[in-house]
């Protein structure tokens, strides 16, 4: 029934690529299943998402303003929200939308939705990293304690974050009232989880209507970069977009391998190539990194969210250098399930240990294949969207 259902979506998400690529690549699911779609993010993306068909217009409230404290994390996520929602949510009003999707970390989307009375699903482009009571805090990189003194470790590292968490709900609850909403968050209609099964961990108290739908790609050009030639095996090398992202990672990785035998192709996504590509051995540029994975036989990368599903989506094995945020808990997730080495410090010699340890041992490849295969057990994004809106109506 859900399916027979079209429906005018506004997708809110921020300028930065681990969250506005995802919103670009459910603006055109959503496309071309024959839904309205209106995109609302930066200035970063416009064209070329606007050249892949989505209508892209500019998310108002992203500049600072001088009141703003953008080094305490949480004023920076309720206040600037609630900011860009009185600013959105007039946008909103003439556009007539009957679903809201708002990315995690642009909150004024589901604040403006709930302004209006408008359906909304918060879009995670990650995995879920609620607190849990089942879980070490997000970000420790941690398994699950086990036995006794797993669940007590566990248990110590979650009253440690407590004061912190408390003082973000404070935070958000100011926001809210200072928009004429109840200070007590409802939370969204329902939850989309954009990530692998691979890279999500079980917990106790999974939110209801969350839904994991996979990662959602997206390729913002059609440059097809051409390895270098030769018959060695081929490692791709993908520097990190974040700003919490590991430095030196491109020369780290160059210094070596020289010699070792391999090619390397090197993914830019921002700025130029710069000397990366004066070796024969090396080519490097903007291109199709699905491209490149086709050819890959490991991934050095940063281990944010983006790149990490997608090389695991191809079923190639990563050398994970994870920098701060969020990328040292998905570094050791993904080595945990068998399909990374972690590297940290990302010095010369550790970097080619790590690719040579991972080329040599086939059973690196046959976990990123498992993680690539257990995308088959995802929701579509599409239904899920149609499922709440039928439900609302």
């Amino acid at each position: 029934m859900c399916h027979s259902v079209r429906v005018r979506v506004a997708v809110v998400a921020g300028p930065d690529a681990g969250h506005a690529v995802p919103a670009v690549a459910l603006s055109l699911l959503l496309r071309d299943a024959g839904d309205e779609v209106v995109l609302y993010t930066g200035e970063r993306w416009r064209a070329q998402a606007g050249a892949a068909g989505v209508d892209v217009r500019l998310l108002p409230g992203l500049a600072p303003r001088p009141e703003d404290d953008d080094l305490d994390a949480g004023a920076r996520i309720h206040a600037r929200a609630a900011y860009i929602a009185t600013e959105l949510m007039p946008l909103l009003r003439d556009l007539g939308p009957d679903l809201i999707v708002s990315d995690i970390l642009t909150a004024g989307g589901g604040l403006a939705a709930e302004m209006l009375g408008i359906a909304w699903i918060e879009l995670s482009p990650h995995p879920l990293y609620a607190p849990s009571r089942g879980l070490p805090p997000i970000g420790s990189g941690l398994a699950r304690g086990e036995g006794l003194r797993g669940r007590l470790r566990d248990a110590v590292m979650r009253a440690a974050t407590a004061r912190s968490i408390a003082q973000g709900l404070k935070q958000r609850a100011r926001a809210r009232t200072g928009i004429g909403l109840p200070a007590r968050d409802p939370g969204p209609t329902a939850r989309m989880i954009a990530t692998l099964p691979a890279l999500e961990v079980p917990r106790p108290d999974w939110p209801e209507a969350t839904s994991l739908v996979g990662p959602l790609l997206w390729e913002p050009t059609e440059v097809v970069l051409a390895p270098a030639p030769g018959d060695g095996p081929l490692v791709m090398v993908a520097p990190s977009t974040a700003f919490t992202g590991a430095e030196g990672m491109v020369d780290a990785a160059l210094t070596g391998l020289e010699g070792t035998g391999v090619r390397v192709i090197v993914s830019v996504l921002d700025g130029s190539a710069g000397s990366a590509g004066e070796a024969s051995w090396v080519s490097a540029g903007l291109g199709r990194q699905d491209a490149m994975l086709a050819d890959a036989d490991v991934v050095v990368c940063g281990a944010g969210h983006g790149m990490l599903a997608k090389a695991l989506l191809h079923g190639v094995p990563v050398v994970a250098v994870p920098g701060g945020g969020d990328q040292w808990e998905l570094a050791n997730r993904a080595a945990r399930q068998g399909s990374a080495v972690v590297v940290r410090p990302a010095t010369p010699d550790a970097l080619r240990d790590a690719v040579e340890t991972v080329l040599g041992d086939p059973r690196f490849r046959d976990a990123a294949q498992r993680a690539a295969a257990s995308a088959a057990s995802v929701h579509d994004p599409v239904a899920v969207c149609r499922t709440v809106v039928a439900r609302a109506r």
